[in-house]
């Protein structure tokens, strides 16, 4: 590992063209040839550059990406250079791919960052699948941090990878015209709050229906620009500096301040109060699962099964019987946990957000009462 940050980076913004991948692909050839980053650099592209959201031919245009990556590392290669940008990712198994920000060096991939927020006004969530958080990409110049455009609006991804050690953060995005003042805004803010350099890569010019905002941006770990595109096909760049990092970090560093301050037990309510806070939740559109957790022990699998169910709303309530079911003895000489002892351990998972005790054979007239939005087999 050299320095901890890539000697510098580089936006490479386009319009996209919906399905039309060698004509993006040129694009970005003809960009880079125009324009060409010193070696060492890490130029950004957009988010779904090669393809766009064509979202009838998702499926069939996410079988191009290994060829597209191929292309990348040829490209990295010859000029000396990484790439990184979102492409259509399918995951064996599984019915929807996802729209995984890849990073390529000359050797090839070096690792990935699969959007973990899918924006579902623009029905996203019906082509792709969420991705789980996942580590920091390891790269020559130090350890990476990315996002893909929505995850922009969710500052605790870019505040556990900077804690994890990121000195850099980047970008893929498609963000409309018509919201650009929250684009620069938040970029802005992300750099601020993280005392971290944010490189943002954005599409340009008309996509499908859609106009991009362009304004592609390179942020400095105070918050001042260091280089922003305009509304047209371009590349920008700017060198980083490690030394810029640790002195904005030398008098605070609020992204390595992580205190414990909530109270786990707090999220044991009764059946009263958890209506009343679901109603709350609900009025801001967020989706509850429900899931019985009257299980013989808490053990992995279990905890796997409550992460699984977690996954699949945004909230998750977790129900116990005050009888406490045990339907395995425990050890000769071990005493056997109360409910209230249950509940508690439940509480302290943290994909448990709230944990309601109901009465034996109450279970049906809790659920016509939650009305849960996901109700996870085997909780009936």
């Amino acid at each position: 590992m050299r320095d901890e940050l890539f000697p510098a980076v580089a936006c490479l913004q386009f319009p996209i063209a919906l399905g039309e991948v060698e004509h993006n692909l040129a694009q970005v050839r003809g960009l880079l040839a125009a324009h060409p980053p010193s070696p060492g650099t890490l130029v950004l592209l957009p988010e779904i550059w090669a393809t766009g959201f064509a979202y009838p031919r998702t499926e069939e245009l996410g079988r191009r990406t290994p060829g597209i990556l191929q292309t990348m590392q040829h490209l990295a290669r010859d000029g000396e250079i990484f790439l990184a940008g979102s492409l259509t990712e399918p995951k064996p198994g599984a019915s929807l791919p996802q729209n995984t920000l890849f990073v390529v060096g000359p050797e090839g991939p070096l690792g990935s960052f699969c959007k973990q927020h899918l924006f579902r006004f623009w029905q996203e969530d019906q082509y792709y699948q969420r991705g789980q958080q996942g580590p920091l990409i390891t790269t020559p110049y130090g350890p990476l941090g990315g996002m893909v455009c929505y995850d922009l609006r969710f500052p605790e991804v870019a505040k556990r990878q900077v804690f994890a050690g990121s000195r850099l953060l980047i970008v893929s995005a498609q963000w409309p015209l018509s919201r650009l003042d929250h684009w620069q805004t938040l970029l802005r803010a992300r750099a601020i709050e993280n005392q971290a350099y944010v490189a943002a890569c954005n599409g340009c010019g008309i996509t499908g229906a859609m106009e991009m905002a362009g304004h592609s941006m390179i942020v400095a770990p105070d918050g001042q620009v260091l280089h922003q595109a305009g509304a047209a096909a371009c590349l920008i760049s700017a060198p980083l500096d490690p030394a810029v990092v640790d002195e904005e970090r030398r008098r605070f560093f609020p992204a390595g301040d992580r205190p414990w301050l909530q109270a786990d037990k707090d999220k044991i309510l009764s059946v009263e109060k958890l209506l009343e806070t679901l109603t709350l939740l609900r009025r801001q559109g967020s989706r509850m699962a429900y899931a019985s957790a009257d299980f013989p022990a808490l053990g992995a699998s279990e905890v796997e099964y409550l992460e699984s169910a977690r996954r699949r709303a945004d909230c998750l309530v977790v129900g116990l019987t005050k009888g406490g079911v045990q339907r395995r003895q425990p050890e000769a000489g071990s005493p056997k946990p109360t409910f209230l002892e249950r509940a508690r351990v439940l509480a302290a998972l943290g994909c448990v957000d709230f944990v309601v005790l109901y009465d034996e054979d109450g279970l049906p007239q809790l659920i016509e009462a939650l009305r849960p939005d996901v109700l996870i087999e085997g909780s009936m």
